[in-house]
């Protein structure tokens, strides 16, 4: 563990000396500001329609704000995970510095889980500016605090498996922009595969619309915590940690 906390804090150390996290973090606050005012906006001036008509009801904030929120984050991390994982290992190629790491007495899995925990960190800390924006919510109204809750768990969850496949693919070349594109490309792929097969009813098209990361996060946004969605992203964590082990293997057989 101690050899985790080493590597987690020197990767955390090497975001924030450099413009990157700094960039990423400012990036993702302008974008989720925005989408947040407009959420805000349209969630108003429904709801004044609503009560100049006379007709309808309150209206649910945690549906009309919230869960579109958790959504439009999911299509940020499209985005953001690649300039967060593409340096993980392909920058420790381009430098050389990978071989002093394969040779050392560090074992891959502490390298991998510590870069892969620090890249979970940066993602939380842009999680956590958006709370500012969504404290804004409890100021002026009084919105459910538990399915915000469970919103942010499933964009917590989403963002590390994420992480997870972008580590793999950062080690696979010594090209950050190779890997921040191929990072990308996974993703939307594993995004819009939801949609390709939505009405594809075939044993075929359910079974790729299982693995869909766009439905397992439509549950979080409406506040439902269901065991079988977390052990879905917690595979893909798994999944793809074990693929960055076993290319960090081969990579110390040849050193």
């Amino acid at each position: 563990m101690n050899n985790i906390m080493i590597i987690c804090r020197k990767e955390i150390r090497s975001y924030f000396t450099s413009p990157i996290a700094y960039g990423l973090l400012a990036f993702f606050a302008f974008i989720y500001g925005w989408f947040f005012y407009a959420a805000v906006r349209f969630f108003v001036q429904r709801g004044t329609d609503m009560m100049m008509s006379g007709r309808g009801g309150p209206m649910d904030v945690n549906e009309w704000v919230i869960r579109p929120l958790a959504m439009n984050v999911a299509v940020i991390n499209l985005f953001i995970i690649p300039m967060i994982t593409m340096r993980l290992f392909a920058e420790e190629k381009r430098s050389g510095t990978i071989e002093l790491l394969a040779t050392s007495p560090i074992r891959d899995i502490e390298i991998i889980l510590g870069k892969w925990f620090a890249a979970v960190i940066l993602y939380a800390c842009a999680l956590l500016l958006s709370l500012f924006d969504v404290g804004l919510l409890f100021f002026y109204g009084q919105p459910e605090w538990k399915p915000i809750l469970v919103s942010y768990l499933g964009l917590l969850l989403l963002g590390a498996a994420l992480l997870a496949i972008g580590a793999f693919l950062s080690n696979t070349t010594r090209n950050q922009i190779v890997a921040g594109i191929s990072t990308f490309a996974v993703c939307l792929i594993l995004w819009v595969m939801d949609w390709m097969f939505a009405f594809d009813q075939s044993a075929v098209g359910k079974a790729i619309s299982y693995i869909s990361i766009n439905s397992r996060l439509d549950n979080f946004s409406k506040g439902v915590l269901d065991t079988k969605d977390i052990i879905f992203y917690l595979s893909v964590v798994f999944f793809g940690l074990f693929m960055t082990a076993r290319s960090m293997e081969s990579l110390r057989l040849r050193s």
